[in-house]
């Protein structure tokens, strides 16, 4: 009897070994994450293809920033952080800047995962320290996560649902993702009957910071930070004087200065901000050599103010760079949940009164294009009538979109650009009409005889939109529209932003360079509190296009189908008034800086550059 238990138990030890020694064989070991494509560093690399790895490290960097700020951390529930706080936090992983959806690693020198990617293990590179040399260890990243998790704002809640994170041990940490969700709430299933795991939540983890615990758990991290925090990233804070200026110093013990994704960059010593509340005085601080580098917005600027004795000598360089970045969709976003806004046609009905030809004319100088997709300048922008590949991923939700998504492309209305808006006047009032507004007395009215009125939020230093918006005011004004237009400083822009107390308001979407799972936060009802849903859309399309978007993050053909998909129906839902995007970078600098001969595919690289 005990020589049976014991073979059985033998051989049970044996099948148990064999099991875990399956699983351990199954994981795939790297030093990337690739959502589709190979990468383009292979590893062993040494350095990014655009940097100088021989730059040199020193000398100083001002540049502007405009309006002002009050605190130093750009995570909190509210308040406006300090400009280069992007540059106080490392993440485990980190992107180059010749590709999309991939990362090598930073704080992390390895990371597993298996097949089904239901989990993954990092391995924090035991070199990794915060800007007071203590090892970042497992509990930091563990700490990290949860902090954020509880702490930060509503979307990190609601996106990271189900992830578990816990420290293997002092440098290994694993990261537990939760199943994909089909349409019912259940589990996704493969075509083999496995449950699907969301590979892309892994990547934004990866790339997402990590603060020092013994920092911020004594520190409230949902209210701004008066103090400049410890950090884990190449620069810390220096010298501020609150709400005027900010100067950062590069750690010079920095442990991972010559790591291969970090390598040539990061060279200058010193990096100050200071700030400006007017765009015409910050133009006029540059011309005067206040600060060292210009990204220039204004065309007129740009046409008509590089001109004089301080640009014709050698000490002002002008580059106008065209670039392969998708574009940000700069616009004035209707608040959806308000009443007046609550209509598709209603909100159709306006943008024929806003005027680009005339205002590129007039203002631009005939520069800019007009914005019509949420993926401008990439490969997802939808053109043209939908394929069959696009029809097939609508077919679903094709009672719930518009009946435009099929029939024509989207295009913003068009004028002849002299100012006179009658013909697109007349056909807003007859959409109007549909919408149940009329005009009456040089008023359009509803039927309970209400005033058509709204208000439009910009902030106070935007002089150009501003002058943009008393021109869109202008041609309403005309046809019976009542729109009031109120500036006001950063901190309340931000808390009214956040608030959605706004019926209107200037903003700018970032840019999408593919359609990836962060769409979710900006459209999805999951995450209709986020603070990135500023047009508080809900909706059931937009809802299924998204999760579809999410779910199908490595197939490539069915990735383009959906993103030009969901680009039709947020188009023609005219959740915002487009204005314009320029392909290009235009800037000015003194000729102090040195540059490497290449410049990163999907960025200015200013980074990369030197003091000569």
């Amino acid at each position: 009897m005990k020589k049976n238990l014991l073979s059985f138990l033998s051989l049970f030890v044996i099948a148990l070994s064999l099991c875990f020694a399956e699983n351990k064989d199954s994981l795939t070991s790297g030093y990337y994450l690739s959502l589709r494509d190979a990468p383009v560093y292979k590893d062993g690399f040494t350095h990014f293809n655009y940097v100088n790895p021989d730059a040199p490290k020193r000398g100083r960097l001002t540049l502007a920033a405009a309006g002002t700020y009050d605190s130093f951390h750009r995570y909190a529930l509210r308040g406006s952080s300090a400009a280069g706080s992007e540059y106080f936090y490392d993440s485990l992983m980190t992107s180059s800047g010749d590709e999309v959806d991939v990362l090598y690693p930073l704080i992390a020198r390895k990371v597993e995962y298996p097949s089904d990617y239901s989990y993954f293990i990092f391995d924090i590179d035991p070199r990794a320290q915060d800007n007071e040399g203590r090892p970042i260890h497992a509990e930091d990243v563990v700490f990290s996560f949860y902090i954020i998790y509880e702490k930060g704002v509503p979307q990190f809640r609601s996106y990271y649902s189900g992830v578990k994170v816990t420290a293997l041990s002092g440098n290994r940490v694993r990261y537990d993702i939760p199943p994909a969700l089909d349409d019912n709430g259940n589990p996704q299933k493969d075509i083999n009957g496995n449950t699907v795991y969301n590979k892309e939540l892994m990547m934004t983890l990866a790339g997402a910071p990590i603060f020092p615990k013994h920092f911020w758990e004594s520190h409230d991290f949902a209210e701004p930070l008066i103090t400049p925090p410890v950090g884990t990233g190449p620069y810390r804070v220096k010298e501020y004087k609150m709400g005027q200026s900010v100067t950062l110093e590069r750690v010079k013990d920095y442990w991972a200065a010559d790591l291969p994704v970090n390598k040539g960059r990061y060279n200058f010593e010193i990096m100050h901000y200071d700030y400006y509340r007017d765009a015409n005085v910050a133009f006029e601080a540059f011309k005067a050599g206040e600060y060292d580098l210009r990204i220039e917005s204004s065309p007129k600027n740009w046409a008509t103010q590089y001109t004089g004795k301080w640009i014709k000598t050698e000490d002002i360089i002008r580059e106008e760079i065209p670039n392969q970045i998708a574009q940000p969709v700069n616009a004035f976003v209707f608040n959806i949940t308000r009443p007046v806004f609550s209509e598709r046609k209603t909100r159709i009905a306006l943008g024929y009164f806003f005027d680009f030809q005339w205002m590129n004319k007039n203002f631009f100088y005939n520069t800019y294009t007009r914005t019509r997709s949420y993926f401008q300048n990439t490969m997802y922008e939808a053109k043209g009538l939908p394929s069959a590949e696009e029809i097939r991923a609508l077919e679903a939700v094709r009672d719930l979109i518009p009946a435009e998504v099929f029939t024509q492309e989207y295009n913003p209305p068009v004028t002849d650009g002299t100012g006179n808006i009658r013909n697109q006047a007349r056909e807003a009032l007859s959409v109007f009409k549909e919408a149940g507004w009329e005009l009456k007395n040089q008023k359009l009215l509803n039927a309970q005889g209400e005033h058509f009125s709204f208000e439009l939020l910009l902030r106070q230093a935007d002089t150009d939109t501003e002058r943009v918006a008393i021109t869109f005011q202008r041609n309403l004004e005309r046809y019976g529209i009542d729109m009031k237009i109120r500036s006001v400083d950063d901190s309340q822009f931000i808390n009214r932003l956040r608030s959605r107390d706004f019926d209107m308001i200037s903003w700018r979407y970032l840019a999408n360079q593919t359609p990836s799972s962060d769409l979710m936060i900006v459209w999805n009802t999951k995450h209709i509190d986020s603070t990135w849903n500023i047009a508080g859309v809900s909706d059931p399309a937009i809802d299924y296009l998204t999760t579809k978007i999410s779910e199908n993050q490595e197939d490539g053909e069915k990735l383009l189908a959906l993103g030009r998909a969901l680009d039709r129906v947020l188009t023609w839902n005219s959740y915002l008034i487009p204005e314009w995007n320029l392909p290009s970078f235009r800037i000015a600098f003194k000729n102090k800086f040195g540059k490497p001969a290449v410049r990163p595919k999907y960025d200015v690289g200013i980074e990369t550059w030197w003091i000569k």
